[in-house]
């Protein structure tokens, strides 16, 4: 029978071949009537398993306790920085915050791979940099440091199937910025950000820039709304500590404070202040209320004006320019409230003096009238004597020419000691200064001719108008035009000295463009 003969040895290998060759191809045939899509989607599962084993091959005999090369050469970390945005450069806090990519490049030879057609790198998320060594880098002046974590953490590792390793981290710091407030608000300031190995020595680790000057990179939307940010450059020191030698990168960046706002809030606030004192110049002396309440006013608002300054500035202990301007301005509007005090304090010594010369002319008229009034009883007493004693009157001296000797004089006590003197042939003297120790004072007369007029009395003097050769008024003309000419020559000499050493260049800075 046909069965009979499936049993035999020969039979069964033919027939098992020719079922093997049409499953083949059956098989082709299905493989052949799947889409392309399918067919990628099988390639890229047998990839994955692939990329799994090579991760999973690095795993074995590692370990990320030990740096790579160690007992080696050290191992070179090449930083470089992009810095996508400065948010802040306090002043009081003297810090700076900023966001930036940190990226930094390594070689480690155990998790080299072959290389394989379209596959010469890894990229691998932030779990798989927990299980592989990393450097120990941090920022040596750093106060706050943020990773960011939304919507997942913000890193990726790159390895390159030569053992080359790229990790790359999105960080916020704030670090410490010393700031020089010297010339404040006309200063540029230079702010560092340093880059070390906490624990690793030169000898175990060294770092560089991985691009050279290009390392550090801006953003063109980077703006701060007090600065301008002029450039930055990198530089590689190595700091000498207790534990050792480590080697440190420095990322400098160099701020240029925009003027305007201060300008704006500052400086015309403060001169407009001062032109407003002078306002008091114009014035009435006699208008004290309003003069007096004009300066206290000034000097109440300029001492606001600085202590709103310095309160959002630290408490440094040396000058700053806008001290140096905010206290002339003071001073300014301090000197025209001391004006007025120096023009009152001149009008009143000038009204005191006046008054004490009116009191001495009123007391010279009052002696002068009692004086006349002692002439003219002394004239009526000399009328008397003739009427009574025409003979004795009329001496041979006085027929010949001559004349006589003058009869004893009448002395009369007086309370202002005025001394009056008859002589023959009508004469009579008055002295108004005498006093008993004054001599007779001579005089002349020709016989028969009517006595002589008295001198002329000389012409009033004209009450004292000024003190130190200068009146009252003249203070405030001078000060309408001194204190102007001061302040403008203050505002030149401020600002051509300042803006001039203000403007501190840095050699090596790269500028952006």
């Amino acid at each position: 029978m046909w069965w009979s003969n499936l049993r035999s040895p020969l039979t069964r290998g033919v027939v098992g071949t020719m079922l093997s060759v049409t499953f083949g191809s059956l098989l082709l045939l299905l493989l052949a009537a799947l889409p392309a899509p399918a067919r990628a989607n099988e390639e890229s599962e047998a990839a994955a398993v692939n990329i799994s084993a090579i991760l999973n091959q690095f795993m074995v005999g590692y370990d990320k306790r030990v740096r790579p090369n160690y007992g080696g050469i050290p191992v070179t970390v090449g930083v470089s920085l992009y810095i996508l945005s400065i948010g802040d450069l306090s002043e009081k806090f003297m810090d700076f915050t900023f966001d930036m990519y940190f990226r930094q490049f390594w070689h480690d030879p155990r998790l080299a791979f072959e290389r394989r057609p379209g596959l010469d790198k890894l990229v691998v998320g932030a779990e798989y940099i927990k299980l592989i060594w990393v450097p120990d880098t941090f920022f040596v002046n750093e106060k706050v440091a943020l990773f960011h974590q939304a919507t997942t953490e913000n890193q990726f590792l790159r390895i390159m199937h030569t053992g080359d390793i790229l990790r790359s981290i999105r960080l916020t710091i704030k670090a410490t910025c010393p700031l020089d407030l010297q010339y404040f608000p006309m200063d540029t300031q230079m702010c560092t950000l340093e880059i070390e190995s906490f624990g690793y020595t030169m000898s175990d680790l060294k770092f560089r820039w991985e691009d050279g000057d290009k390392s550090v990179q801006m953003s063109p939307d980077v703006s701060l709304p007090q600065f301008n940010v002029l450039g930055h450059r990198q530089r590689i020191v190595e700091a000498s500590l207790s534990s050792g030698n480590y080697s440190r990168l420095l990322a400098d960046v160099q701020f240029d404070r925009a003027l305007g706002y201060y300008v704006i809030q500052v400086y015309i606030p403060s001169s407009l202040i001062v032109g407003m004192s002078w306002v008091s110049f114009w014035l009435n002396r006699g208008a004290a209320p309003a003069r007096v309440g004009l300066g206290v006013t000034t000097v109440l608002t300029m001492t606001t004006l600085m202590a709103s300054v310095n309160a959002a500035l630290p408490k440094i202990s040396y000058m700053k320019s806008i001290d140096i301007y905010l206290g002339v301005c003071f001073f300014m509007v301090f000197g025209a409230l001391i004006e007025y005090a120096c023009v009152g304090y001149t009008a009143k010594r000038i009204q005191l003096r006046k008054n004490r010369f009116l009191a001495v002319q009123k007391l010279a008229e009052e002696k002068k009238e009692e004086a006349l009034k002692q002439m003219n009883n002394m004239k009526a007493m000399e009328l008397d004597l003739k009427q009574r004693h025409p003979d004795s009157y009329h001496m041979q001296g006085c027929r010949d020419g001559r004349m006589p000797g003058p009869p004893p004089p009448i002395r009369r006590d007086h309370p202002k000691q005025a001394t009056v003197r008859l002589h023959s042939c009508c004469m009579m003297t008055c002295t108004l200064n005498g006093g008993p120790e004054m001599g007779p004072e001579p005089t002349r007369q020709i016989t028969g001719m009517p006595p002589a007029p008295p001198p002329p009395a000389p012409p009033p003097q004209a009450p004292p108008e000024r003190l130190f050769g200068m009146k009252a008024s003249d203070i405030d003309k001078y000060s309408r035009i001194v204190f102007p000419i001061t302040f403008l020559s203050f505002h030149l000499m401020y600002w051509m000295i300042y803006l001039t050493i203000s403007n501190e260049i840095v050699d090596d800075l790269v500028y952006l463009e």
